[in-house]
């Protein structure tokens, strides 16, 4: 695969492909012979309102879906563009406040998180975030302006992607051209010194084929946080779109997404002193100091590069195939704080350790898709199909930067320490400087699967999955080590690694069907993630659990449910309870010297309970609640570090989220909605022992009034957290730093349509 350029030149691989592509995809639309147009894609089963409905949707995406979501027997919650809209959301962890269970979390102690770091379930989901069903790689913040909509699966689905969480995934929608004319844009200015800008534009084209359209999505951003007057969030994107043969049995899309991030990260506030913090002498410190170096920087730079084409062979049977060429690239250097000295007998002298740490990474995805549905009838069962094989190659390049410390490095690397309640951010920082530590990891998998619903009667469905992959890993890199009072240091060569391994995925369920309306399900599935499956790294350690010697981590789910469509389809109410088990895990026996085995189980017991969409004609709501019983079944058994019988890190016991907007007939809307989010843990320890254990219980209300001037002109204004609650966002693994929940803040929308 060709080299990814430096993140300052143009997208030289991408442009190169677009160029190749497009004349001969010409071609074959101009040597076809004019037909009548067909569907562009097999017939679906729609609500009478889904054309109106801000809040609900009726189907996903993909084509491995092959029924509308009241027939599906899983949990899947979808959040559309127009309640991302009505937020004012800018981000995809924006857009996951609307589904209950969702937690972020800042990461280990030498190694901040700063891009979408979830958990789901119970389970880290960080890794299984797809972009049109195609994994999307590197641990970035994402934008969401140019998504049409968030689709959150949950439960184990290795049949739908292949290597995967326990909890499920979260596909991002793209947006493509259509056939309508339109243009909206929209300038963001609120408190905090933030401003944006974004254009949605799409026009038809007579270019002599027919169907042709091109689409055309800008952004421009350039954001301060609440609370945080040090961190900035800065950022620019354009995502053209072109379609050709709209309308005809072969349609071809092109997209091309770009975007360049310049950030100032947040390394968070030391948690001393929050309720619950262990052994604290004296108060909390200001959520708004900030312990970083204005010199701190977190860059990306992103390209992807997008062409799909599908044919209908038949009204009811439509070939498909997908390529994509993706590449991420990150730099950042950023400052984290660790350990307190408090000063009792002078508390504002108190101080707290430092670290700078500082990475570069590169993702590069090449990916070519192709999928077959249809529909056909064997005596009495109707079959509802979709099938197809998979080539995927993901690569990842990591550089690693010596961490900068305040103690355990010599006097001419140490950073100098903090004061606990007066940080300066006038203090000199070394750079961290790159040794030559890295890790590189790729990964070359093909897959095929088959999907069939069958529809034995008008009352019940059959639903089953399977899907085959092979793959093989790759890993070599290098390790530094840092010098000590008495030894040098050194950069030693890691042995290369790899492992080659098929998987096996599946899920069945049954649907009944008590009215057309509604259905009740029960649905079994499974998914794994093999050694280095989340990051390609693989390790030479057999006390890891991403030694190659090892099984892969299986994770299984059994789930019964009902879903109905209320009010002629206007309004979805769901209902789930659920079993996620995660087993071969890679525990210790807690003993001295400890033994390791794969015998480690966690287990998630919950319901899940949704409402969404119109209510009445004015009035709109999304709802959902969520309930765990979140366990380690089997773990360490004894010692300092014992966890069997404790708590899953990052799960709220309870979580529930809302919004609801009412249209007045004058033109006004108001919304609002509000979130709670129990107690989280940090460590699953049966015994914790420092810092920060765990987080307090929240709600967090926000409002929103939009006023449409005009049938072209509208304002919105949104305000957040109306009570100004203070809580902890997301803590680190260590508990020593915390990201503070936003204070109340507003932003004013103005929006414009031509």
């Amino acid at each position: 695969m060709a080299h990814i350029r430096s993140r300052k030149h143009p997208a030289a691989q991408a442009i190169a492909l677009a160029a190749l592509a497009v004349p001969a995809t010409l071609v074959a639309q101009q040597a076809e012979p004019a037909r009548q147009p067909q569907e562009s894609t097999l017939p679906e089963v729609k609500a009478k309102s889904s054309a109106e409905n801000e809040f609900k949707a009726d189907a996903v995406a993909s084509p491995k879906f092959t029924q509308p979501l009241v027939d599906t027997p899983q949990t899947i919650t979808v959040i559309k563009k127009e309640v991302m809209k009505q937020q004012a959301a800018t981000s995809l962890s924006d857009a996951l406040r609307n589904t209950p269970g969702i937690t972020l979390q800042l990461g280990e102690n030498g190694n901040t998180t700063t891009g979408d770091s979830i958990f789901m379930r119970g389970f880290d989901t960080t890794s299984s975030i797809f972009v049109d069903g195609i994994r999307d790689l590197g641990n970035i913040s994402r934008d969401i302006f140019n998504i049409e909509q968030v689709e959150v699966v949950k439960g184990p689905s290795g049949s739908d992607n292949g290597r995967g969480a326990s909890s499920g995934y979260v596909n991002l929608v793209s947006k493509v051209a259509g056939a309508r004319a339109f243009g909206d844009a929209a300038i963001i200015l609120g408190t905090d010194s933030r401003v944006r800008a974004t254009a949605d534009i799409n026009r038809p084209l007579e270019i002599g084929i027919p169907g042709s359209a091109v689409r055309l999505n800008l952004m421009a951003q350039d954001y301060g946080a609440p609370g945080r007057d040090e961190v900035k969030s800065k950022r620019f994107g354009f995502a053209p779109s072109l379609v050709l043969g709209l309308g005809t049995p072969t349609r071809t899309t092109l997209n091309y997404l770009f975007v360049d991030q310049e950030n100032r990260p947040d390394g968070g506030v030391s948690t001393y002193g929050l309720e619950g913090y262990i052994g604290a002498q004296g108060p909390a410190v200001d959520p708004s100091n900030y312990y970083g170096s204005l010199d701190d920087f977190d860059d990306v730079t992103l390209h992807m590069f997008t062409a799909r084409i599908e044919h209908n062979l038949t009204p009811s049977t439509v070939l498909r195939n997908i390529t994509r060429l993706g590449s991420t690239e990150q730099d950042y250097v950023l400052t984290g704080v660790n350990a307190v000295t408090f000063d009792a007998a002078n508390p504002a002298a108190s101080t707290v350790a430092r670290s700078r740490q500082g990475r570069h990474q590169t993702n590069q995805i090449l990916t070519n898709q192709t999928n077959l549905g249809t529909e056909l009838t064997a005596g009495s069962v109707k079959h509802s199909l979709s099938t197809g094989f998979e080539f995927i190659y993901e690569k990842q390049n990591q550089a690693n930067a010596q961490t900068l410390t305040d103690t355990t490095l010599p006097a001419t690397l140490q950073q100098a320490r903090a004061n606990l309640y007066a940080p300066s951010v006038g203090d000199v920082f070394l750079i961290p400087p790159h040794k030559g530590a890295y890790t590189k990891g790729d990964t070359i998998s093909a897959a095929i699967y088959a999907f069939d619903t069958m529809k034995l009667s008008e009352r019940w469905l059959l639903n089953a999955g399977l899907r085959w992959e092979k793959f093989h890993t790759e890993t070599n890199g290098s390790t530094f080590t840092a010098a000590t009072a008495t030894v040098p240091e050194s950069l030693v060569q890691n042995p290369q690694l790899s492992l080659t391994d098929s998987l096996v995925s599946w899920k069945v369920g049954a649907v009944f069907k008590p009215t057309p309306d509604s259905s009740v399900y029960a649905t079994a599935s499974n998914s794994y993630q093999p050694p280095g499956g989340a990051n390609f790294s693989l390790s030479s350690s057999t006390t890891n659990q991403a030694s190659p010697t090892l099984e892969p981590q299986e994770g299984s789910n059994i789930e019964i449910g009902a879903k109905w469509d209320l009010f002629d389809g206007k309004l979805a109410a769901t209902a789930a309870a659920y079993r996620s088990e995660n087993k071969n895990e890679l525990v210790s026996d807690g003993a001295t010297p400890p033994t390791f085995s794969q015998i480690g189980k966690r287990r998630v017991d919950g319901i899940e309970l949704g409402l969404v969409g119109q209510v009445m004609p004015a009035l709109n709501l999304s709802a959902a609640l969520a309930c765990m019983d979140p366990q380690i079944i089997q773990g360490v058994p004894e010692g300092t570090g014992a966890t069997q019988g404790g708590v899953i890190v990052y799960s709220p016991k309870v979580a529930f989220t809302s919004w609801a907007t009412y249209k007045l007939p004058f033109g006004l809307t108001i919304g609002g909605g509000a979130r709670y989010v129990d107690t989280v843990a940090r460590s699953s320890n049966l015994v914790v022992t420092s810092n920060l254990p765990g987080t307090q219980a929240y709600w967090v209300a926000d409002a929103m009034l939009a006023y449409q001037v005009t049938k072209a002109f509208g304002v919105q204004l949104n305000l957040y957290n109306l009570f100004d609650k203070e809580y902890v966002a997301s803590v680190n693994n260590g508990g020593s730093r915390y990201i503070p929940g936003q204070p109340r803040n507003a932003l004013v929308t103005a929006y414009l349509s031509f």
